[in-house]
C-alpha cells in the first residue's frame, strides 16, 4: 500500500505565489521610498540648499548602520527569530526613517530650534539634509535587513521549487517601483502649484504603511505553514540551532567573498548611479528633471521584465555564472557611453538605448547571483550568508554616493547651477567599477568549472524519468 504524501501550504501554488506577491509589495514599497528624491536633485539642491556633496552624504547615509555592524546583527537576527518576527522588524523601522526623513525636508522642521542647532556645526551642509540622512540611515536599516527576510522567505517557501523564477519576479516587482517613483515623483512635486520636494516623500511614506500592513499578512500564511511543518521553532529551515560561530565559516569561505566582491562592485555602479541619473541626462541633454525622470524610469523595466524570465531560464537549464560575465560586460559598455558618447552626442535615442541595455544587465546579474547563494551555504545559517553579503554591498553602497558627490564637484569647479555639471569622470568611476565586477565573474566562472560547484547547473533537478530518458539517449548514441 502506496503511503499517500501530505501536502502542505507551500505545495499548493496559490498559496506560494500569494506570498511572493505579499512580500513584494513591501519590497515594491521600500524600493519608491529609497529613489522618491534621485529624480529631485535639483530641486533639493535649490529648495534646501543642499549641494552635490550634501546630497551624496544624503544618499550614502542609508548604508551607513549597516556596514558598522546592522546587517550582520541582522541575519543573526533572522537566523534566530525567523521570518515573521524580522520582517515586521524590518517593515516598522523603515516606516520610522520615512517619517524623520520626511520630517526633515517638510516646512514645519526649516527655522526650528532643531534645525538651527543642526545647522550650527558642519556648515558645509544644511540642517535638513543632516536629519534626512539620519532618518535614511534609520530606514536603510529596515530595508536591508527586509531585503535578506526576503530572500530566506523565498528559499523557504520556494524549496525545491521555482526558487530562481520566485526570486526573479520578486526583484522585478520591487524594480517596477523605481519605474513608478521615477514616473511620479517629479509631477507630485508639481502637484500643488509650487515646487516642492514634501509631496512625494509623503506620499511613498504613506505607502511603506500598506508595506507593513502586506507583510503582516504573509506572517498568518507563515504560521500556517510551520504547523503543517509540525516545526517546534518558527522557522523550520534551521534543522540544527544556529551558532555565532558560523558567522567565521562564512567569512572564512573563498567562494562567498568572490561573490560577495562580485555583489559590491556591481551594485556600487547601479545603485549610486540612480541617484545621479536624472541630473547626469538634464546636464547632457538640457532637459528638465520631469523629461529626465521619463526617460531613466525605463531603466528598471527592462530588469523587471527580464528577470522573471531569466529565473525560469536558469531553473531548468542553469548558466548563471555566465549570466554574471554577460550582465558586467552591458554595464560597462553603458557606463563608456554616458560617459563618453552622450556628451559628445547628446542624443535622447542614445541615452534611452543605454538606459535600456543597463536594465537589461540588472536582470541578468541579480537573476543569477541570489539564487546562487543558497547553493553553497547551509541554510542553517543562510540569512547570515545573505546579510554578510549584503554587508559587504552595503560598504560599497555608502562610499560611493559619498565619493561619486566628491567627484562631481572637483570636476566642476565653480559651478553653482545643477544644470551644467560635467558628469564624465563620475561615469568612468561606475564603468571602472564595472571591469572589476568582469574580473570577479570570470574568477567565479573558472573557479566553479573546476569544484563543481553548480553555479552552472540548473536550479530544479531533472525527474526520475527524464533522467533515465537521457541516460537511454546516450547508451542509444
Amino acid at each position: 500500500m502506496t503511503e499517500q504524501v501530505k501536502q502542505t501550504l507551500n505545495d499548493k501554488a496559490w498559496a506560494r505565489w500569494t506570498v511572493l506577491v505579499l512580500v513584494a509589495s513591501m519590497m515594491f514599497f521600500a524600493y519608491m521610498f529609497v529613489d522618491v528624491m534621485s529624480p529631485l536633485q535639483s530641486l533639493i539642491e535649490t529648495e534646501r540648499g543642499w549641494s552635490p556633496d550634501a546630497f551624496g552624504y544624503y544618499a550614502g547615509a542609508e548604508y551607513i548602520l549597516n556596514v558598522f555592524g546592522f546587517l550582520i546583527l541582522a541575519g543573526i537576527i533572522l537566523d534566530k527569530m525567523g521570518v515573521r518576527f524580522t520582517g515586521t522588524l524590518s517593515a516598522s523601522v523603515m516606516v520610522i526613517g520615512a517619517c524623520i526623513k520626511l520630517y526633515a525636508i517638510s516646512d514645519m522642521f526649516q527655522g526650528s530650534a532643531l534645525d538651527t542647532w543642526l545647522s550650527s556645526w558642519w556648515t558645509a551642509m544644511p540642517g535638513s539634509a543632516k536629519l534626512a540622512a539620519f532618518g535614511f540611515m534609520i530606514f536603510g536599516c529596515g530595508c536591508e535587513m527586509a531585503g535578506i527576510t526576503v530572500s530566506k522567505t523565498l528559499a523557504k517557501w520556494f524549496e525545491g521549487k521555482e526558487m530562481a523564477l520566485a526570486m526573479g519576479a520578486e526583484m522585478a516587482i520591487a524594480r517596477f517601483g523605481v519605474f513608478a517613483v521615477f514616473s511620479i515623483s517629479p509631477r507630485l512635486a508639481n502637484w500643488m502649484g509650487d515646487e516642492t520636494v514634501v509631496v512625494p516623500v509623503g506620499f511613498c511614506t504613506a505607502l511603506l504603511f500598506i508595506g507593513l500592513i502586506c507583510y503582516i499578512v504573509f506572517t498568518f500564511f507563515d504560521t500556517k505553514l510551520d504547523k503543517e511543518l509540525g516545526s517546534s521553532k518558527e522557522d523550520n529551515t534551521a534543522e540544527e540551532e544556529f551558532k555565532l560561530s558560523d558567522v567565521k565559516n562564512i567569512l572564512t569561505s573563498k567562494l562567498f567573498w568572490i561573490i560577495a566582491m562580485l555583489c559590491v562592485l556591481y551594485y556600487s555602479a547601479i545603485f549610486p548611479f540612480q541617484r545621479y541619473a536624472a541630473n547626469m541626462l538634464q546636464c547632457n541633454l538640457g532637459i528638465d528633471a520631469t523629461t529626465a525622470a521619463d526617460i531613466f524610469r525605463w531603466f528598471p523595466i527592462g530588469a523587471a521584465v527580464l528577470t522573471p524570465f531569466l529565473g525560469y531560464f536558469l531553473d531548468r537549464k542553469g548558466k548563471g555564472a555566465s549570466m554574471l560575465i554577460l550582465g558586467a560586460i552591458l554595464m560597462i559598455v553603458c557606463h563608456l557611453t554616458f560617459a563618453l558618447l552622450l556628451p559628445a552626442y547628446p542624443s535622447k535615442a542614445l541615452a534611452f538605448t543605454a538606459i535600456i541595455v543597463l536594465g537589461v544587465s540588472f536582470s541578468l546579474v541579480p537573476a543569477a547571483l541570489w539564487p546562487s547563494v543558497p547553493k553553497i551555504m547551509d541554510s542553517r545559517f543562510l540569512g547570515s550568508a545573505y546579510s554578510l553579503i549584503f554587508w559587504v554591498q552595503n560598504i560599497g553602497l555608502s562610499l560611493f554616493p559619498i565619493l561619486i558627490g566628491i567627484v562631481l564637484t572637483s570636476s566642476n569647479p565653480g559651478v553653482t547651477d545643477p544644470m551644467k555639471y560635467d558628469y564624465t569622470n563620475p561615469m568612468l568611476l561606475f564603468a571602472g567599477l564595472g571591469v572589476l565586477a568582469l574580473i570577479f565573474g570570470i574568477w567565479l566562472k573558472a573557479l566553479d568549472a573546476r569544484k563543481h560547484y553548480g553555479l552552472e547547473l540548473p536550479n530544479i533537478a531533472p525527474s526520475r524519468e527524464e533522467e533515465i530518458f537521457a541516460s537511454e539517449g546516450e547508451i542509444n548514441e
